[in-house]
Formats: structure tokens, C-alpha cells, sequence
């Protein structure tokens, strides 16, 4: 029997279930299954529907499972920075907060005021983001959420347990929390016990790879099935970054709804003027990906569904095209976080006002690539490294406008790979894993 491996890979919009086989030579993938994710605005408050997401889990596996019986482990990644409180009977606790929500605001200066941010990162590396886990963990405890948890779990690793009733904290997610050490890989208890953060929460991660059991016997009977399940990159940028083909010592962008701009490097960079760029240093797959989050395909998306939702994609970049509109704006401003909407967030920043759909598209647009410019010099700063390519891999390498306008900005050449880089890299940590293990 041909032996087959699932990835689910779980986006901020949607998720998918590809099914991939090594051929002897490279990875052939099939796409089984595809559903929408998307937050959930509730009393005010953005958050995720956890059930209906684990439910559009199972029937994924199960389309797998009746197309190629013959699967033999599979794994999940989504995006970092969520996650599920549990109670000490293992339900979950309710809501369980998007990182678009707006409630972190009121406690990141309490935060530093006990740990300043220059102390987290020299010791995480992190950049600040005001949706990190650090943030969101304080809310909650402000909140009293925590007195009633008895675990967390991140949101890729809550799933697994759904599926499998086994506990794992994984690295490269834990490390986006703003909560791990970049000297020893495990969570800096002088920082979770400086901010009154319950040590039961903070398990030490395994490596990518590690096994986490087999299907539940009920989801088994349910979806016609069962193998091994393992906890691949479960950040699906590290997972992204895994599956990257990179040529040479060459900066890459994760391109979807944020635009991951960065460097594979042995060790963590955290001296000021890292800092003050406000770059990161999350875990990959034996090295650390050194990049900067940058405001990517969200903002084209949500102008869309503004603007104009019944245009296609191609559509709306021919009328960028056409467009003339020189004025940008700053996309990593908080004012295109998570706006009620995202056309008024640019009528209230641009001076000049666009007179058509095209002039927003292209203003997107191009401030996308001045973005990047940006990033690029620091990044050229930071490392001592000049670089002559820049690899584009996601949805966001089939935007044509975008790649074009990027290669001009940024006077480097643009090579755009379209291909479903996280779900490449869920599938190689998992098949290097499952073929070890067998020996």
C-alpha cells in the first residue's frame, strides 16, 4: 500500500487538508479538503468558534482517509499566538480570544512596568506585537480567566488533543509567545513569575517531530481510519519556512494574511538596533527565523470585501494597474489591525483622497512593497549581509501587481513560488520523523 501523509494546515481565513507522498524525488500533494476560518465578532469582542473549527478537522481527515486509505501520520499547524484555557475537567473556557481582539491594550504598559521590554527581548527575542501571548495571558489574568484554567494549550496543539487525548507544548510555537528563553529553549519562569503567570501552564516544548499518539477510537470509527499523529512546525510560518526551497543565503517572505519577511540564522539577534527595528526571533526547525511581521494580504482582502467584494482578484489588480496614486501609508501602523472598516482606516490616514477603486488597490499595494523595502534594509543592517533575491512563497506570490512593485521598490530580483509552503514544511517534519522512527 502507498504510504500517505495529511497535513492540515490552518489559516487565519481558511484551512486545508493535503495529502502528500514522497515520490523518490519530491513530495506530490493533493489538496482534499478546504474550509473557511475567520473570526467571529462577539458582544464586542473577536474570537474564534474552536468547535466549529475541530468539527471542519475531522471532515477534512475523513475526505482524506476515503481518497487515500492508505495514510500513515498526519499533523497540524495554524497560526502562533492563541490559545485554549482548559478547566480541570479539560473543557475548554469560553471565549477563546482572536489576536485581532482590541483587550490587550489596556495591560501592555502594566506589563512592562514590572518587566520592560527591553528585558523580554534580550531574553525572548521577540518583537513586540500587542496581540503576543505575553499580552494576552496578563488580560486574562486581569480578567480572572486564569483562576479557573487548569492548562493551556495552544490553538494547533488543542486540536491534537482533541484528536488524540495527548498533551503537547511545541517549540516553535512556544516561542512566539514572548514567554521562552532564547538561551535555553524552555519557558523563563523569571519572567512568568515576575507577571503572577500559573507555572502549570508552562510545560517544557518538544522538538518538532515528537509523536502525540494515534486518533481517538470514536474519531477513528468516524472518519474510516487511523494513524500516527505527530506534532510537525505546529507555527504555521515555521512550517512555511520548512517548506521553502531558499537558494543561497537569501531573505524570504511567508506571504498570506501577515507578510513574514526574514533570514534563517544559527542564533538569536537581540542587540538594540534589532530592537529597535522591532524584528523577531521565533524557532525554527534547528535554526531561527530571524524576520519582521508585516501587515501582508489582510489589508488587500479586507478592502475588497469593503470595496468591492463581487470583483475577482484579477479584476481588482488590473484596475490598480490603471490607477496613478502615489501616496502610501504605513501598513504596520495599528490603524489596519483589525478595523471595523478597512476603507474608512485609509480614508482617515491618506491625505489625498482615492477617487476610484483602483487608487486604493494600488495605495495597498504599494505601500506593501515600501514595507518591505523597509524590512529588507534593516534586515541588511542587522545581519551584515547584502543579498541579490528575494523568495516569495504563499498565496500572496500569485499577486503579479505586487511582486512586480516589490522588485521595483526594493531594487532585488523577485522569485514568487505560489506554492503551499506551510503545508510542504508540515509534511517533510513528519515524514523525516515517521521514516526514523521505523528504522
Amino acid at each position: 500500500m502507498l504510504e500517505y501523509f495529511l497535513a492540515i494546515d490552518i489559516g487565519a481565513s481558511s484551512g486545508r487538508h493535503i495529502v502528500g507522498r514522497w515520490d523518490g524525488d519530491k513530495i506530490e500533494t493533493d489538496e482534499v479538503y478546504r474550509f473557511p476560518t475567520g473570526v467571529c465578532r462577539k458582544d464586542g469582542c473577536l474570537e474564534w468558534d474552536i468547535d466549529r473549527l475541530f468539527e471542519c478537522v475531522v471532515l477534512g481527515i475523513r475526505e482524506a482517509f476515503t481518497k487515500h486509505p492508505g495514510i500513515k501520520c498526519l499533523a497540524i499547524d495554524t497560526w502562533a499566538v492563541d490559545y485554549v484555557l482548559m478547566d480541570a475537567e479539560n473543557r475548554p473556557i469560553k471565549p477563546c480570544y482572536a489576536y485581532r481582539d482590541l483587550r490587550t491594550e489596556k495591560v501592555i504598559d502594566e506589563v512592562h512596568s514590572i518587566v520592560p521590554f527591553e528585558t523580554l527581548y534580550k531574553k525572548t527575542g521577540i518583537q513586540f506585537q500587542p496581540f503576543n501571548t505575553i499580552y494576552q495571558l496578563y488580560a486574562d489574568k486581569k480578567a480572572g480567566r486564569l483562576d479557573k484554567a487548569a492548562s493551556l494549550l495552544m490553538l494547533p496543539e488543542y486540536l491534537v488533543y482533541r484528536l488524540t487525548g495527548e498533551r503537547r507544548r511545541e517549540y516553535t510555537n512556544a516561542t512566539a509567545t514572548g514567554l521562552l528563553s532564547t538561551e535555553t529553549g524552555d519557558y523563563d519562569r523569571d519572567i512568568t513569575d515576575a507577571l503572577g503567570l500559573p507555572e502549570r501552564f508552562f510545560e517544557t516544548p518538544v522538538a518538532p517531530g515528537t509523536p502525540a499518539g494515534t486518533l481517538k477510537k470514536g474519531i477513528a470509527e468516524y472518519v474510516g481510519g487511523n494513524c500516527r499523529v505527530a506534532m510537525c512546525a505546529t507555527h504555521d510560518t515555521a512550517s512555511s519556512v520548512e517548506g521553502m526551497d531558499i537558494e543561497g543565503d537569501n531573505p524570504y517572505i511567508s506571504s498570506g494574511t501577515w507578510s513574514l519577511l526574514g533570514l534563517k540564522v544559527p542564533r538569536a539577534i537581540t542587540t538594540d538596533e534589532s530592537l529597535k527595528a522591532n524584528f523577531t526571533n521565533e524557532g525554527g526547525v534547528g535554526y531561527i527565523r530571524y524576520q519582521k511581521n508585516i501587515m501582508g494580504m489582510w489589508i488587500i482582502n479586507e478592502l475588497k470585501r469593503d470595496i468591492c467584494p463581487f470583483l475577482s482578484f484579477p479584476e481588482i489588480v488590473a484596475l490598480a494597474k490603471a490607477s496613478s496614486f502615489e501616496e502610501t501609508v504605513d501598513v504596520n501602523s495599528e490603524t489596519f489591525l483589525s478595523p471595523q472598516n478597512m476603507k474608512k482606516a485609509f480614508d482617515d490616514t491618506l491625505t489625498q483622497k482615492p477617487s476610484c477603486v483602483g487608487d486604493y488597490f494600488r495605495c495597498a499595494t504599494l505601500s506593501l512593497a515600501q514595507g518591505y523595502k523597509k524590512a529588507l534594509e534593516e534586515l541588511s543592517a542587522n545581519t551584515g549581509k547584502t543579498f541579490d533575491r528575494l523568495f516569495i512563497y504563499g498565496g500572496g506570490a500569485k499577486n503579479t501587481l505586487l511582486n512586480e512593485m516589490t522588485q521595483d521598490v526594493c531594487g532585488i530580483q523577485v522569485v514568487p513560488r505560489p506554492v503551499e509552503a506551510s503545508a510542504l514544511g508540515n509534511l517533510k517534519v513528519q515524514m523525516r520523523a515517521y521514516y526514523r522512527n521505523r528504522r
